[in-house]
């Protein structure tokens, strides 16, 4: 295995921080857009202001899974190799699952007076729990003892088998008869825009600044991960040290 890079100036905290402004500045932006500027459904009513972050965040778990799967790909083709790889597949799939989270709650919220239940085994939500629990078990499987790079491959090989699963939730509303409404912004049958307006604005803002957090959030667990490294193996040198010093006075 070889030395984790140390922290350079290149990681750009001062370019973090302003992404990380950036990002909540947006969310805010979002919120109240939502609350206070655009109009109530036809339909929903003031249920349809949940949906401004709601599908934003079911998007950020998407990305962070995709990602995840790419680095996996790419640590597991011999030409690409590298351990840098393996730690973002880590980062990525924690802020994941972190989202996956919030989308099951944030859709039981909104199912409560929808559906007039807090959660119903519905296509759409049984495949996704079982996201939520694939992705648990992938980084479970990551904390499992072992030589890097053995550890590291079977990650990998469990990342792309958990994805399967993310096709299959976006498709299930389409596929088997769901209480879950159809895409909101397009859909993939009749191609027809949904949400027009300040809806549309306010719903595509809330997109692009949860996808901001995505990357600040990823940015600092993968940094995180590095420290780690860092520390394991700069441990693993001092007791080293400490045994060449023993067997030196002995």
């Amino acid at each position: 295995m070889s030395t984790p890079a140390r922290v350079l100036p290149q990681d750009r905290p001062a370019a973090l921080r302003v992404l990380g402004a950036t990002a909540l500045v947006g969310v805010v932006a979002t919120v109240w857009l939502g609350l206070f500027v655009t109009p109530p459904d036809q339909f929903m009513g003031n249920l349809v202001r949940l949906l401004y972050i709601h599908p934003p965040m079911a998007w950020v778990a998407f990305l962070a899974y995709g990602v995840a799967t790419l680095a996996s790909l790419l640590y597991l083709w011999p030409r690409t190799r590298a351990e840098h790889f393996d730690r973002l597949a880590g980062a990525s799939a924690e802020v994941g699952v972190v989202f996956t989270g919030l989308t099951l709650v944030s859709g039981s919220i909104w199912g409560r007076p929808t559906w007039g239940a807090w959660w119903v085994w519905d296509p759409l939500l049984t495949t996704t729990a079982l996201l939520f629990v694939l992705y648990l078990g992938y980084l479970a499987l990551r904390r499992v003892p072992g030589e890097f790079h053995v550890r590291a491959r079977r990650s990998a090989m469990a990342a792309l088998i958990a994805f399967v699963d993310v096709p299959i939730v976006y498709f299930s509303v389409e596929w088997w008869r769901s209480l879950h409404q159809a895409p909101t912004v397009l859909n993939p049958t009749t191609h027809k825009t949904y949400v027009h307006g300040s809806m549309f604005w306010t719903l595509l803002l809330g997109f692009v600044s949860f996808t901001l957090v995505y990357i600040w959030l990823m940015a600092h667990r993968y940094r995180l991960a590095r420290l780690q490294d860092l520390e394991d193996v700069e441990g693993l040198e001092v007791a080293l040290e400490e045994r060449r010093a023993e067997g030196d006075a002995g």
